[in-house]
């Protein structure tokens, strides 16, 4: 078989992702050619871009959606906002992909490869680190964060009976507090205009809610921020959960709808409702719902947070790989 390796831009992967839809394995939000291009055009610094196809004769097999700087290639994404990173490739064709690929960057004189934010089931993990051990690359991977999720039953019921007796108990009680204190309503924002209008609301209750996310909320990740929720927006992915309590909204969460599970990408509230929980509350909602349309995860992505736990998170833990390549 003849392949090749080309370079790309966002919008030829945007083309291909409509072209070759499930053949290629598009499994993670963070790495779909819309939340690239915002991340590139907003937050990237200092890098080259290195954006390749593996194709076999036309026929694409794989994305290498990489950075790089000096001698090391890294994800194209930064993990203070990208959860999870991977490569892009067909099913089955992995092995392929890969040669190709190392057989380029080595030619490119990269040496190293600094691969983070790498679930268990990455292929990163799952199938380049085999090869690189096999070639007598140097692999060093190790633990750096953990993400939680829960698979969801088929019903509310049963999902709290996942729970433990006290959180079960603790959930119920806050569900009934919260109802007596008025009229709750938690509702979705799908479309651009909806969800922009409501954007301004979410980023006040996003910073008051606490101290280290109104650090975070700097200039340059609002724009980010903005951006990137119109890309996914357009893309019918990202959503805006609502809680509101006698028509005032208390709570918002923002999240993507994705692969037939949910991620749970940000939140805040408003700190007068904080005896309420109605911060917790609206995420609880949201997989109560979630259950109602069949969804079968819901990922509270990264970060050891209590809470996730409490609502029946399980971890799920995060590495990052350095491979060195040998010239």
């Amino acid at each position: 078989m003849t392949y090749t390796i080309t370079e790309e831009s966002f919008d030829s992967l945007a083309l291909y992702r409509n072209e070759y839809g499930n053949r290629l394995n598009w499994h993670l939000v963070f790495m779909l050619p819309e939340w690239l291009k915002v991340w590139w055009q907003e937050l990237a610094t200092g890098a080259d871009l290195y954006l390749r196809a593996v194709k076999e004769g036309e026929t694409v097999i794989g994305i290498a959606p990489l950075m790089i700087d000096g001698k090391t290639a890294s994800f194209a994404g930064s993990v203070n906002v990208c959860d999870y990173l991977d490569f892009v490739v067909a099913y089955g064709r992995e092995e392929d992909f890969f040669n190709v690929l190392l057989a380029d960057l080595q030619q490119r004189g990269i040496n190293q490869l600094d691969l983070r934010a790498l679930r268990p089931d990455s292929i990163t993990l799952s199938v380049l680190v085999n090869i690189a051990q096999s070639r007598g690359y140097e692999v060093l991977c190790k633990p750096e964060d953990v993400s939680l999720e829960v698979n969801l039953p088929p019903t509310w019921e049963e999902y709290l009976m996942m729970l433990d007796k006290k959180q079960r108990h603790e959930l119920r009680r806050k569900l009934r507090r919260l109802s007596e204190a008025g009229q709750v309503d938690y509702r979705l924002a799908k479309d651009s205009e909806s969800i922009h209008g409501s954007l301004g609301v979410f980023f006040n209750m996003f910073t008051e809610s606490r101290q280290d996310k109104a650090d975070f909320l700097t200039a340059r990740m609002e724009s980010f921020f903005k951006s990137m929720v119109g890309a996914m927006t357009e893309a019918a992915i990202l959503r805006l959960g609502i809680l509101e309590l006698d028509g005032l909204p208390v709570a918002m969460i923002i999240f993507f709808d994705y692969n037939n599970g949910i991620y749970l990408y940000n939140s805040g509230y408003d700190p007068r409702y904080n005896s309420l929980s109605a911060g917790l509350l609206c995420k609880v909602l949201c997989i109560k719902e979630s259950i109602e349309e069949g969804k079968k995860v819901f990922d509270f992505l990264k970060g050891d947070e209590a809470y996730k736990y409490h609502l029946g998170g399980k971890e799920i833990p995060l590495s990052r790989c350095q491979i060195t390549i040998s010239q």
